[in-house]
């Protein structure tokens, strides 16, 4: 259990166990000074955005077994880039959140107006 919080100011809630999502791949989107992406927004994720995703260079589609990732699929709750969210909502792709598991530090660059309008 987190002892970090949400968007909302409760305790963090569990994004994901399966898959096994997080920095930390302990099911969290908990902020950490060494995770340079901030994977610290909770989404459900969507075709749309995953398709963005890979033309942006980032593929998560695909399993790498090699690194325990099994490949996503739309409907699976994933903890991604702060700043990936950011270019698909700027890009109309941008996923639904799940505000109880998105990390409170992410209402430094984004609202919580903005993150309740593209609420899971």
């Amino acid at each position: 259990m987190s002892k970090e919080k949400n968007v909302l100011g409760t305790i963090l809630q569990l994004c994901s166990i399966s898959p096994k999502t997080g920095f930390r791949r302990d099911g969290y989107c908990t902020c950490n000074e060494i995770d340079y992406g901030q994977h610290t927004i909770c989404v459900l994720l969507s075709k749309d955005f995953l398709d963005f995703s890979v033309k942006c260079g980032n593929d998560l589609v695909t399993p790498n077994p090699e690194y325990l990732f099994p490949g996503l699929k739309p409907g699976d709750q994933w903890c991604i880039c702060l700043n990936r969210w950011i270019e698909a909502y700027e890009a109309g792709v941008a996923p639904k959140v799940i505000l109880e598991s998105t990390n409170e530090s992410v209402l430094e660059k984004v609202s919580l107006s903005l993150l309740e309008t593209h609420q899971a």
